[in-house]
């Protein structure tokens, strides 16, 4: 018997050879179907953050005439930094996509039908996420520091160029170093400029020049390190400086009027990589070795640090302007006992000697918070360095994890909806995504400023999403219906009390006809016993707060009457009669325990009545049910007595 692709699966032999081709057969299919989403969604993922970074720099890029090649390795450097990142997307969306399609192709259903359980259906896609896990970490550790490094390089660079020249028309024009220019008109055939004016400034505003010319051209050297201005019939108006004039009050000027004039200006037009050297001690340029060598390093260092600060802040305190150098000297040998009272020797002193010391006395505190303030910029900096250093260890393996948890999030949500394609699955991994992002961004930020740990803060994502793929990796396995709407809704009802309505409506086929005679003396009994039941049970009376939340009272007479009733409304309900469907769908649902305690569970009850806002609110929601409760009995008493009578007329007829 041969099988086709779809449905090989159904193909179920007795040899247990067979079954574990078969099972081979089946990784190699599902590996290939995720193995071409990947390949397809890791592009698509890798261009979006590409993009998303690149607005980070675009001011960077535009206007310095760069060249194709020096573009191509930002872009190459950029992707290498930024694969690790796309790894867990790409998988999160291509499992989402792969599982979706093999369920709403119904593959999914004959995987099962084969006695193949979900898990093992994916150990072939475990096997590929974790390899495509240790080449996130690989990168990160090997290739990430290299390309971090090159790319930072790069990136100063291309900062450091000067901008492409490219003068507009109407508007001043700084991209030139301490040169503004304004042209009036430009000739783009010839490249004339008409009607210049020129504001330069080289020194301090005494060393300023105002230059206007008819026209002009502005011609780059042969070694692009400067620009020549050529100008053609104007004036040059130029301060002189003051220093060159014995340093008068006034600054006077020099006016020339020219026919022809050159004027050369720096403007480096060329490409120069800059000094990656001060690169070296950026974490992100670091292997996970290099991290934990020199974070032994860093440590020591800071630690010296904060001694020698500690030493000269209580250096500080042996200090006092009442005193002369000598004495201040020898006051530093006493002991705190020893040393005598300030208050004393202040008030022994003049006036003026006392203003003196005030006024010297705040200009030393300010000068010891300044430079206190300053040494704890500098204690935060080198803490802050010890903190980067930190995270940067722990990203590269929550990074690397995270291909494995997005990988159990995304296959059995997608075995769940069952949705392939680019609709929901695209929808879903973006949301999961933003909330990986949220908290990933946020607890980096904390962990960065020092307001969480290291570990809390970068793992703190990892923490939030492996609950999530555990729960939906289970619910997957056992076929629950996560996203089953009406269940939810029916758990909402229940929740807030809320009635449902009965819906009996004439059925098809009917091979045999309900018993009347029986189920109308079923219902004459049910009357009997809810009349017995409203006189012993007094519903309209408030209960004993103490007996609902502390003692058990589980209903068993209305649990006995609510059972004979659905049974004899399942009986009637293959009637042809319409006026016994019409009153059928009058009798209300009971709700047989919500009238007597909140939960089934008594510790439950428990705690709700000793937490007394809830107390409250669950005592008045059983008031609710047992007012319900009175009600329904009696539209249960109507609705059987019109029953009851339409048989009767049955009887009469025969």
């Amino acid at each position: 018997m041969s099988c086709g692709t779809a449905t090989w699966t159904a193909c179920i032999s007795p040899a247990g050879s067979n079954i574990m081709l078969r099972i081979k057969k089946l990784d190699i299919f599902i590996a290939k179907q995720f193995g071409l989403l990947f390949v397809g969604t890791f592009f698509i993922c890798q261009f979006v953050l590409m993009m998303q970074f690149l607005w980070r720099y675009v001011d960077d890029l535009i206007g310095k005439g760069l060249s194709l090649d020096i573009l191509a390795q930002f872009f190459w450097y950029m992707g290498l930094m930024l694969m690790p990142q796309a790894f867990p997307l790409a998988i999160l969306l291509s499992s989402l996509i792969a599982y979706g399609n093999l369920g709403e192709s119904s593959e999914l259903t004959a995987i099962k039908a084969a006695g193949i359980s979900l898990m093992q259906s994916m150990r072939s896609l475990i096997v590929i996420v974790i390899i495509v896990a240790g080449i996130s970490y690989y990168f990160q550790d090997v290739i990430g520091p290299k390309a971090n490094k090159q790319f930072a390089q790069l990136l100063i660079s291309m900062k450091q160029k000067s901008p492409e020249l490219e003068i507009p028309e109407g508007i001043f024009y700084d991209g030139l170093p301490n040169t503004n220019l304004y042209v009036q008109k430009k000739d783009m055939q010839t490249g004339k400029l008409y009607n210049i004016m020129i504001y330069r400034q080289s020194g301090s505003y005494e060393d300023q020049a105002i230059i206007l010319a008819d026209s002009g051209m502005l011609q780059s050297t042969a070694e692009k390190k400067h620009l020549l201005l050529t100008l053609w019939s104007g004036e040059w108006f130029e301060n002189m400086r003051s220093q060159d004039i014995g340093g008068t009050a006034e600054v006077p000027y020099r006016r020339e009027t020219f026919g022809h004039k050159q004027i050369l200006i720096d403007f480096d037009s060329g490409f120069n990589l800059a000094d990656a050297d001060g690169l070296n001690s950026n974490a992100k340029a670091k292997s996970t070795k290099k991290i934990l060598q020199d974070l032994d390093s860093i440590k020591h260092y800071n630690d010296s640090v904060g001694i020698q600060y500690y030493k000269e802040a209580q250096m500080y305190t042996l200090r006092t302007p009442m005193l002369t150098e000598a004495d201040s000297a020898k006051l530093e040998t006493l002991t705190p006992e020893e040393i005598p009272n300030f208050d004393t020797l202040y008030a022994h002193l003049d006036e003026s000697r006392q203003r003196e010391v005030i006024t010297t006395a705040a200009r030393n505190a300010q000068a010891v918070m300044n430079d206190l303030a300053m040494k704890s910029d500098y204690v935060f900096y080198l803490h802050r360095q010890t903190r980067f250093h930190q995270i940067e260890v722990v990203n590269k393996f929550t990074l690397a994890l995270s291909c494995i948890i997005f990988f159990f999030i995304g296959a059995p949500l997608g075995a769940i909806i069952r949705k392939g394609g680019l609709g929901v699955p695209v929808i879903i991994s973006v949301i999961v995504f933003i909330v990986y992002y949220i908290f990933e961004n946020s607890g980096m930020r904390m962990a960065r400023d020092d307001n969480w740990t290291v570990w809390f803060g970068t793992s703190i994502s990892t923490m939030v999403l492996t609950p999530l793929a555990i729960f939906f990796t289970y619910k997957a396995n056992n076929d629950s219906t996560v996203f089953n709407i009406d269940a939810y809704r029916l758990l909402m009802m229940r929740m807030l009390g809320l009635r449902q309505k009965r819906n009996i409506t004439r059925k098809e086929v009917i091979i045999e006809d309900p018993k009347y005679q029986q189920d109308a003396e079923a219902l004459a009994q049910i009357n009997g016993e809810i009349t017995k039941y409203s006189e012993d049970h007094k519903l309209l009376h408030w209960p004993n707060p103490v007996k609902v939340f502390f003692r058990p009272g589980d209903d068993h007479d209305i649990e006995r009457i609510n059972l004979m009733l659905e049974t004899a409304i399942e009986d009637l309900s293959y009637t042809r009669d319409k006026v016994i469907l019409y009153e059928l769908n009058h009798y209300p649902i009971l709700a047989t325990h919500a009238h007597t305690r909140p939960f089934r569970r008594k510790w439950m009850n428990i705690a709700a009545g000793l937490i007394l806002p809830l107390g409250v609110f669950f005592y008045f929601r059983m008031l609710r049910f047992r007012f319900r409760l009175y009600r329904d009995l009696r539209d249960i008493n109507s609705a059987s007595n019109k029953i009851i009578e339409q048989i009767s007329t049955f009887k009469d007829k025969k």
